[in-house]
């Protein structure tokens, strides 16, 4: 071959593979691409190949020695992140399976202790854990995502077997709610009681079962009573004790009750639960959103997005998901390191901060593809 043929071939080459990579960009999307390489920075920083597990920290030194224990690879807390985040990618690619592999490293912190199944937030063959009952929350919610999206037996059996680990935590102390952890009666918290309403308006959708829809009510209207504020966000926990309220105010403790409003609406189609659903997105949105900037951990807003989008089904007004889009472009923009992970507002510290981010990117992507996201 001439040299003049050769290098005629060579850029007709550049010219495909410039091509293709513009299309593939263009057919992905920004949102999609930044979620590839958050996936791909994920596994080679966190991901153990020896082991198969994923470290608690990215920085060996911080890697947390309680009680004579090197507690060298992650809590649930983080493996639920990446089991939602995986279910979200799903639905982009359906051939993924991504979050099978992910509750098989879950079972690994199952224990079947009484009064009922659970999982521990520590691997149980290494030094078993605390069961919290949040944790087991969000595993529920995302089985039964899961299940919506795919019937599969499986996952209702999970979402079933959380319901019921979920109301062994409840009394009628205070006069009902769902304490936060197991074996600690000191406070009952909205980020136990939200995801616990989910769940069960999650299996009655799955079921027709009106016993977890009358559940759902009954931990919601107390959440209402006890946890919310007057402007519509939520407080994070009450005491037993003597009933005072830690103020303390977090996107995810806003984002489960608000998706449960919805849920209410979806089922009831009662126009107060709708009304209910906007009137705290709106709060949500000044409150959280208003300098464009995330207030709190990338997972905590993960939680409140999964409302946001949920409520685009029967409330079209884009505003939500434009809000929270200016605070998700600022982190894109200044919080990518080196590693391509991403450093909020304390630094790369954990797992649980980019799953939580890579489940909104994963959201995301599937918005650009829906929504008209220039505002």
């Amino acid at each position: 071959m001439n040299t003049k043929k050769h290098n005629l071939l060579f850029v007709l080459l550049l010219t495909f593979t410039a091509g293709l990579a513009s299309a593939q960009t263009k057919t992905g999307g920004n949102y999609y691409n930044e979620m590839k390489s958050l996936q791909t920075a994920i596994e080679k920083n966190f991901h153990d190949k020896k082991s198969g597990e994923y470290f608690v920290e990215l920085d060996p030194s911080k890697r947390e020695n309680k009680n004579g224990y090197l507690r060298e690879y992650t809590y649930l807390w983080s493996y639920c992140a990446m089991y939602q985040a995986a279910n979200e990618i799903e639905k982009l690619e359906p051939k993924a399976n991504l979050m099978a592999p992910m509750l098989k490293l879950m079972y690994e912190y199952y224990s079947p202790a009484p009064p009922a199944a659970g999982f521990t937030d520590y691997i149980m063959k290494l030094k078993p854990g605390e069961r919290y009952y949040d944790d087991n929350e969000w595993i529920g919610i995302a089985a039964l995502d899961s299940y919506a999206r795919t019937k599969k037996k499986s996952d209702l059996a999970l979402g079933k077997l959380m319901y019921d680990f979920i109301m062994s935590g409840h009394d009628q102390v205070l006069g009902g709610g769902i304490y936060w952890k197991e074996g600690d009666l000191s406070s009952k918290n909205t980020c136990s009681n939200g995801p616990g309403a989910l769940v069960a308006l999650q299996m009655y959708e799955a079921t027709k079962k009106k016993a977890y829809l009358d559940t759902a009510i009954k931990i919601l209207k107390w959440t209402d009573a006890k946890l919310q504020t007057p402007e519509k966000l939520y407080w994070d926990n009450i005491r037993t004790k003597d009933g005072s309220v830690n103020k303390g105010i977090l996107s995810y403790n806003t984002g489960t009750p608000l998706e449960a409003y919805i849920y209410l609406y979806e089922i009831t189609k009662q126009k107060k639960y709708l009304d209910e659903a906007n009137a705290i997105a709106d709060a949500s949105l000044a409150f959280f959103y208003g300098e464009g900037k995330f207030r709190d951990d990338y997972w905590f807003n993960a939680v409140l997005l999964r409302a946001y989008q949920h409520l685009l089904k029967f409330n079209k007004d884009t505003k939500y998901i434009l809000g929270f889009k200016k605070a998700l472009d600022n982190t894109l923009q200044h919080e990518k390191n080196e590693q391509g992970l991403f450093t909020g507002r304390n630094g790369v510290r954990n797992l649980v901060d980019q799953g939580g981010l890579l489940e909104i990117l994963a959201r995301y992507a599937w918005l650009e593809k829906h929504y008209d996201l220039k505002g």
